[in-house]
């Protein structure tokens, strides 16, 4: 069964740094794409960054240039290096195992001062 379990959320002032990361279980890691979501209150959950396979990555304009995704296939985890918060990027973030239905639990994000 596959599991992820997200951690390193909080609250940070705006401009401030925040590093996101997921442990992955029940799957073999090393197959599957591995992406991050957030939601905010109120609104859709929406796709924010994914690492394929090969290591190559691809970021939703509204992050680009400020998040780094990057996955440990050793150690089956996968990290969102987060920079220049802005209060609009407060939300739940989660992973996803890339093409399928398995997501975490999430952990919040709040970006204020």
């Amino acid at each position: 069964q596959a599991q992820l379990v997200e951690s390193g959320g909080g609250l940070v002032q705006p401009g401030g740094s925040l590093r996101l990361s997921c442990a992955a279980s029940g799957k073999i890691f090393g197959f599957y794409a591995m992406e991050w979501y957030h939601q905010a209150p109120e609104k859709a959950r929406e796709w924010v960054a994914t690492v394929y396979t090969t290591g190559g990555t691809n970021y939703a304009t509204s992050v680009r240039g400020r998040f780094t995704i990057t996955r440990d296939n050793a150690k089956n985890t996968v990290s969102l290096e987060m920079n220049s918060l802005k209060p609009e990027d407060t939300a739940v973030y989660y992973c996803r195992y890339g093409g399928t239905n398995d997501w975490g639990q999430g952990t919040q994000v709040t970006v204020s001062s």
